[in-house]
């Protein structure tokens, strides 16, 4: 509630307990036992923020916050406690609100992209040794120089394939890539995928920039993250978490000290995020939250007690609600002492008996005075909220949605052409390259072996021709001594045949030469 330009929380009778705009950034922290009134505490802040135009994000993991888009209604309780605080002015009304959800349910898609997140933070995330962090630098660096855009946990987990196999045409380049811290790489990825990596990651991504605004009463909106499903995946929900800090951080510019904060950041169920956190995660919020007030966010943890918080953040949260702790041990007792010191002391009492018998609703107020100095711890109650105590339907959420200034730019998710595509064609143009060397080489061996068969066969029957042609010599020799044979056969008869008649003339001649002289001879002698 604001009241004289103070964001009105408290009050113990005349006592205004309120945060000063200015000091708002400090960081503060809200705790108690369940059930003590921290969801009221932090209801009342947030509207008292929205009040003066100030954005707030909230992560929501139980799903109570959801009802500050209505405006409340009269009940006894609350009546009850306008009168006892004497809140003059006091009024119900609805603050704007815009309702995300990593799963895509219960509001607004919230996505990034692999590389907007960046080789560094996804290092952490997946608590990657320093040799796993270097292969994975150069997979972003082989993606930045081939253009091959990382969109989503399927564009990375591809590169990091094509890369192992293409390995020795980047090891001059960009270093050695071992097979062995690809294989730890996709192991960690696909653990983040299976609890829900491959909703948070892809396009459109969310632009901070639609976190900021004030609607048409000059009021900030209240941005809802209902994180029911999304803190039940620790490394996922670190996923978001590191990335909502430190893109605020990297992208919102220096302001130093403003009147008033250009956005307040609540972290509900906080023991959640750092006992479920490695301790690099860890690491890496504490540096953020050390460092974001000078980008004008103020954040706000809210926890059962203050010893969940990491002592290094614990030390820059200024503005403290402290709701009642209950005792059962000694460990609750010594969470008890520690909270009760971590406060200015008050001279009217003594603050760690004060913390065991704090009624619902009421708790011990410190917030930072003018100076920036913590003030004295005040027991007072807490303000009730001006929205709706309860929860909203279904069907009024979805209105809410419907009806956001944004509905509509992130609601479809966007399939660009990114890594996956193109080391697909690039694995595609390698096979068709590979396979056309490969027919190159079959065709050369063929036709290699074509010539080859085309010499072996010319010299066989250039060999056939030759004894072919000795054959045919030979035939021919033999047919010509054949002839020579006849002939000599021939005249070998022909001689004898000359010589029979010859004899036989010679008989017919001495015959008949014989038979004439005998003729003649008896003719003379007759």
């Amino acid at each position: 509630m604001l009241k004289n330009e103070k964001l009105l929380i408290g009050k113990n009778g005349d006592k205004e307990l309120a945060i000063l705009p200015q000091m708002a950034n400090r960081h503060g922290i809200i705790t108690g036992a369940s059930g003590s009134g921290k969801t009221t505490t932090v209801k009342v802040i947030a509207e008292s923020f929205s009040s003066i135009g100030v954005p707030v994000f909230y992560v929501d993991v139980k799903g109570d916050l959801a009802s500050i888009c209505k405006e409340g209604v009269p009940n006894e309780n609350v009546e009850k406690r306008v009168k006892d605080l004497n809140l003059e002015g006091f009024k119900y009304e609805a603050f704007p609100v815009t309702f995300f959800d990593v799963f895509k349910k219960m509001g607004h898609p919230i996505r990034t992209t692999v590389e907007s997140f960046g080789p560094r933070l996804l290092s952490i995330l997946l608590e990657l040794s320093d040799a796993q962090e270097g292969i994975l630098a150069i997979i972003f660096q082989i993606a930045k120089d081939e253009n091959m855009p990382l969109i989503d946990l399927g564009d990375l987990k591809s590169l990091l394939v094509y890369a192992n196999d293409n390995k020795d045409k980047y090891i001059t380049k960009y270093g050695n890539i071992t097979t062995q811290s690809i294989g730890a790489i996709q192991r960690n990825l696909l653990m983040l995928e299976q609890e829900g990596g491959i909703n948070f990651f892809g396009k459109p991504e969310l632009s901070l920039y639609d976190l900021f605004g004030y609607d048409y009463s000059g009021k900030g909106f209240i941005n809802v993250l209902d994180a029911q499903e999304l803190f039940k995946k620790p490394t996922l929900y670190a996923s978001f978490l590191v990335w909502l800090l430190n893109n605020l951080y990297n992208n919102l510019p220096e302001v130093g000290d403003l009147p008033k904060p250009k956005l307040a950041l609540f972290l509900d169920e906080a023991h959640l995020i750092f006992s479920e956190m490695s301790p690099s995660v860890t690491k890496q919020i504490v540096q953020v939250v050390k460092l974001i007030r000078s980008k004008g966010v103020g954040v706000y943890f809210i926890s059962q007690s203050p010893s969940d918080i990491p002592d290094e953040i614990l030390s820059q949260l200024g503005n403290k609600v402290q709701h009642v702790l209950r005792s059962y041990t000694p460990a609750d007792e010594k969470a008890i002492k520690a909270a009760a010191n971590s406060f200015r002391t008050n001279p009217k009492f003594k603050t760690e008996d004060v913390i065991k018998e704090l009624a619902t609703g009421e708790a011990l107020i410190s917030f930072l005075d003018e100076k920036g100095e913590p003030s004295i711890v005040e027991r007072g109650f807490i303000l009730p909220p001006q929205s709706f105590m309860g929860t909203i339907s279904d069907a009024e959420r979805d209105i809410q949605i419907k009806q956001s200034r944004i509905y509509g730019k992130y609601e479809t998710e966007v399939n660009e052409e990114s890594a996956t595509e193109k080391v697909d064609a690039e694995t595609e143009k390698a096979r068709v390259e590979k396979e056309e060397k490969l027919k190159a080489e079959e065709e050369a061996k063929a036709e290699a072996l074509r010539k080859k068969e085309e010499e072996k066969a010319a010299k066989e029957a250039e060999k056939k021709a030759a004894a072919e042609a000795k054959e045919q010599a030979r035939l021919e020799k033999e047919a010509q001594k054949q002839k020579e044979k006849e002939e000599k056969e021939k005249e070998k008869k022909r001689k004898q045949q000359t010589k029979v008649v010859r004899q036989i003339g010679n008989k017919v001649m001495n015959k008949a030469t014989t038979k004439v002289v005998n003729t003649l001879w008896k003719g003379i002698f007759k």
